[in-house]
């Protein structure tokens, strides 16, 4: 593809006539040339052509001394220079961000009076007064009612702590939401589908700017520690994707290529995935790893959030409980995604969108209250999938492991036989259902208000509460009932046969796959997350019929679906099997105006800046005459409006009569002529093409794969259309009986 950063030289005139100098522009490319506008998709092969130039160049410069040598070796490094910066950086902001949320989230409680930045936890580490029955209580640790009346009980006490719980968690999340809507509207949601579709080849100029990154990484602690049913995970692939876009700032090999420049952030979301971007990617990984294992956010030493360690084998009977957590994580993704669509569709369109930061509020109120009361809801969400994943050691004073001990058992802590549950047992049940009816319903209505939301950390909690109460059902049957057929083999008396925490770390996969769709990489970040790499088989069973059941009901996922009600220009992966030719979709259709075209040496200057006033398509076809209609080539809009204000200041001679050449050489003219003015280096002299009868779903791979921003059809040569990307997504929305106006998309 020609490469539209310059403007070819010209034959001086008084070779041709004699007379003064005929001008062309300036050999040297000027700013902007070649980039895009807000809101507009990039072209991949216009970027990938540019890039194999400036390669060339490098290349074949760094033959002619010892300087442009090295500085050859420098850009060819600083790929992995700028992956070394962001893996830095990322991992730092990880975890900064976890220490700061688990000390915020403590601090609706409490207070550490011996250190005022140490959270509950690390309070209680540092003193030597705690005993083991009360491990969480320790003398330096005050909650804030014992540290206003220097009291510890009573009903006083309580509602002093749960008006000041509430209090905390308003003002955090109007602290929030108020930064993000005057300082970075763009911090807001997860990210993930703006991500996503930014990555595709769309343009949101400031999406991944400083300030975003500033503003989301301050508020997304402020959101999660307010105890909304929110996560941290989703709004870290948007600060990832910030700091890749902050450090290709640095370096023009990215700056000046859109194309070059996403390959940096596509190690999280990707939609092109070269082998080079594969190999950074897993040194950008590598270098985060290192920087939070440094930093040591969870206190364990480990890099995982949830570090599991089971003593007992799963059984193949219990592949039927966990098919069936499969299919309610199916059922909650699809009923999450439809309520959750919804509710965002009825914000977008009624006066409640106008009113973000009173929402804000009103469901942190609502969520507060309710939370305070159950000790399952009132905690943080990490901490509760972390209590619901452990086994119940002998060690471990949690209500769900208040059992009845045999006094007379001899076994060693790690390997305790199934025993029948306590009071404490079931209470925690009951507690715990009635959290899992509060986290369905409330998730629905947090996620996607105006502060940073990500949805992993909440669809965890739900499958995992799930799971844990599956699981404890499960134990209880295979401990009362042993001998029915179904534990007979594999369950003896005084066996440690069932692990409920195992159920919950199932149930949190099922959830986790059923709202966003996802499979095998599902099963790898909950191995990144836990830890349990044996535990594949049920993981992999609860992942994949959740996928099944959910896309029973539709084939979106909570992204794609969001990207849908935006209207993002987003080509999704899903197949396109309906039987359409590219002259159904192509422009112009019938009784439209004929398609706008240049000429390669008929066309005035007057003549493309007139064509520009009355259009607003992104570029124009270029063909031998308006009679003959030949395909010679395609120019970009923005090219030509630089490239022509560019020559009215300096280059003399060109008016609005001068003819525009977009051919090799300039034909003799008279010396009464104004100067003409070639374009030949900003013209694509091979667009890609289909011929008219081309089935669309051949059109949509092509579009896919390629990234195209739009593709000319013709037949024999002779140009017919254009079909943009616009016009792709608009018959496919089209197709499956959607508005096609919806697409967001210039």
């Amino acid at each position: 593809m020609a490469e539209a950063d310059g403007i070819s030289s010209a034959t001086p005139t008084e070779e041709l006539n004699g007379v003064g100098n005929l001008m062309d522009f300036l050999d040297e490319p000027f700013p902007d040339v070649g980039t895009y506008e807000d809101f507009h998709t990039i072209d991949w092969l216009r970027e990938k052509s540019r890039d194999t130039d400036r390669h060339r160049k490098i290349t074949s410069k760094s033959k002619e001394s010892i300087w442009e040598f090295i500085k050859s070796l420098l850009d060819a490094w600083s790929g992995w220079l700028v992956m070394l910066l962001i893996g830095l950086l990322s991992g730092t902001l990880a975890g900064v961000i976890d220490l700061a949320v688990d000390w915020m989230t403590d601090l609706k409680e409490g207070v550490c009076l011996s250190a005022l930045w140490y959270s509950h936890e690390q309070c209680c580490w540092t003193s030597n007064e705690t005993t083991f029955a009360d491990r969480d209580k320790c003398p330096q640790w005050q909650k804030w009612a014992e540290l206003m009346t220097g009291y510890t009980e009573g009903a006083g006490v309580y509602l002093l702590n749960y008006f000041l719980y509430v209090l905390w968690a308003l003002f955090f999340s109007f602290l929030a939401v108020s930064l993000v809507r005057v300082f970075a509207p763009y911090a807001c949601g997860s990210g993930i589908p703006e991500i996503k579709t930014i990555l595709s080849g769309f343009i949101i100029r400031g999406y991944l700017g400083k300030w975003t990154l500033l503003i989301k990484t301050v508020t997304l602690v402020l959101a999660v520690s307010s105890g909304l049913s929110l996560g941290k995970e989703g709004p870290l692939v948007h600060v990832a994707c910030c700091c890749g876009n902050l450090f290709c700032s640095l370096f023009s090999k990215y700056s000046k290529n859109e194309g070059k420049r996403r390959e940096v952030s596509q190690g999280n979301v990707s939609y092109y995935f070269p082998l080079k971007t594969l190999w950074r990617s897993f040194f950008a990984a590598l270098v985060a790893a290192f920087t939070l294992r440094s930093i040591n956010p969870f206190g364990n030493n480990r890099l995982v959030l949830f570090y599991v360690e089971y003593h007992t084998p799963w059984y193949m009977a219990e592949l039927v409980p966990f098919i069936l957590l499969g299919v309610f994580g199916g059922l909650w993704g699809t009923l999450f995604i439809r309520c959750n669509i919804a509710w965002c569709r009825r914000r977008k369109t009624t006066r409640l969108g106008k009113y973000p930061v009173l929402e804000v509020i009103a469901v942190t109120g609502i969520t507060a209250v309710l939370a305070f009361p159950n000790p399952y809801t009132r905690r943080s969400t990490s901490e509760l999938i972390s209590e619901l994943f452990n086994d119940c050691g002998a060690l471990e004073s949690s209500q769900l492991c208040d059992y009845i001990n045999n006094p007379n058992m001899t076994r060693p802590v790690d390997d305790i036989p199934d025993r029948p549950a306590g009071p404490g047992v079931y209470s925690a049940l009951w507690q715990l259902t009635l959290a899992l009816v509060f986290k369905i319903v409330i998730t629905i209505f947090t996620f996607g208000m105006k502060i940073p939301s990500g949805l992993f950390i909440p669809s965890m909690a739900v499958g995992a509460i799930a799971g844990r109460i599956v699981g404890i059902a499960v134990e209880q049957m295979a401990y009362h009932h042993h001998d029915w057929i179904i534990f007979k083999n594999w369950c003896r008396p005084g066996a440690d046969c069932v692990t409920p925490g195992l159920y919950a770390m199932v149930g949190a996969a099922a959830c986790l796959g059923g709202v966003t769709r996802m499979t095998v990489s599902l099963v790898v970040i909950m191995f990144e997350l836990t830890g349990g790499l044996e535990y594949i088989v049920p993981l992999m069973a609860a992942a994949v019929t959740s996928k099944w059941v959910a896309d029973a009901f539709g084939k979106e996922g909570i992204y794609e679906a969001h990207i849908q009600l935006n209207g993002y220009p987003y080509l999704d992966q899903d197949e396109f099997t309906h039987r359409t030719l590219a002259t159904d979709v192509m422009r112009p259709r019938r009784n439209e105006p004929p398609l706008a075209v240049l000429t390669q040496d008929s066309t005035t200057v007057e003549d493309v800046e007139t064509l520009i006033k009355d259009t607003d398509y992104n570029g124009f076809p270029v063909v031998v005459s308006h009679e003959s209609e030949r395909l010679i080539g395609f120019v970009q809009r923005r090219d030509l409006i630089l490239n022509i204000k560019n020559a009215r200041q300096k280059q003399d001679g060109v008016v609005s009569n001068s003819v525009v050449y977009f051919t090799e050489d300039a034909p003799q003219i008279p010396a009464s002529n104004p100067q003409p003015l070639k374009l030949r280096r900003i013209l694509n002299l091979s667009p890609f093409t289909v011929t008219d009868h081309t089935p669309m779903e051949t059109v949509v791979d092509i579009f896919r794969k390629l990234g195209l921003r739009q593709c000319l059809v013709t037949r024999s040569g002779r140009l017919l259309g254009i079909i943009t990307k616009k016009d792709v997504l608009r018959h496919m929305a089209q197709m499956m009986n959607q508005d096609p106006e919806s697409i967001m998309f210039n």
